[in-house]
């Protein structure tokens, strides 16, 4: 069950932060580090199951994934749960809810989570006073929009084994790209449910697909880190064609 409870403290300063020495991440001059820092409210830690931002929440601030996992979905009136996308360290977090007068989906923690959080009245300052940074939040909701658009292709037309080895691969490719993955193998904290929420499947199915690939030798999993056994064979059943992810903006 989510919580909203949550705990301030003591980040990171933003010219210091560690992920911006990530290869994921572009470069930025230090006049805008320096006004990303001054529009930082502050840094929240969160318990894994949290909500960072409620389905209808009229008040929600920006954010910045500084470390952790998280998720954004939407929920049908009897229970029923579709996850949209998975958050990882880097990511904008909640700027269609900050910019709409509430909230259309939910985002909740999936570990436990930092956050560098942004009042969401300060977003037009951005727009007004740093039109580069400005345009780059444009991207990165654009970049959003991609990934949800991969995953509902995935819904649509890929089936079950060809849906698990979508995702696994853009996962591992995200991770790699932080700096999280060694020797292929990388953390991974979703549950079979949340898998079969993301993937529009039932967790039955769900749970025979992953059995059946795991033995098939596409990977193994232990300890909560997920090992890729074969990461070409893993592309191949997903339809993903080898590419380099582009370096992204990070606010």
């Amino acid at each position: 069950m989510a919580t909203s409870a949550n705990q301030s403290r003591i980040g990171v300063p933003c010219l210091a932060c560690p992920l911006r020495l990530k290869p994921a991440f572009k470069d930025k001059t230090d006049d805008e580090v320096r006004f990303i820092q001054s529009m930082k409210m502050e840094h929240r830690l969160l318990p894994a199951g949290a909500d960072i931002i409620q389905p209808g929440q009229e008040d929600a601030a920006l954010y910045t994934l500084f470390s952790g996992w998280a998720f954004r979905y939407k929920s049908l009136p009897d229970g029923r749960r579709q996850i949209l996308n998975f958050l990882l360290p880097g990511d904008l977090v909640g700027l269609q809810a900050s910019l709409l007068s509430a909230a259309q989906h939910g985002i909740e923690a999936l570990t436990e989570v930092e956050l560098c959080a942004f009042p969401r009245k300060r977003v037009w300052d951005l727009f007004v006073r740093m039109p580069s940074l400005s345009y780059e939040i444009a991207w990165l909701g654009s970049r959003e929009e991609s990934l949800i658009d991969e995953n509902l292709t995935s819904v649509g037309q890929r089936n079950a084994a060809e849906r698990i080895a979508a995702l696994l691969i853009s996962l591992h490719r995200r991770a790699d790209a932080l700096g999280l993955v060694s020797e292929n193998s990388f953390r991974f904290p979703l549950s079979q449910q949340q898998l079969a929420d993301a993937l529009g499947l039932s967790l039955v199915h769900t749970s025979k697909t992953w059995a059946k690939l795991r033995r098939a030798g596409l990977f193994a999993i232990s300890g909560g880190r997920l090992t890729l056994l074969n990461p070409r064979l893993t592309a191949r059943m997903a339809s993903l064609f080898e590419r380099e992810l582009e370096p992204r903006p990070l606010i």
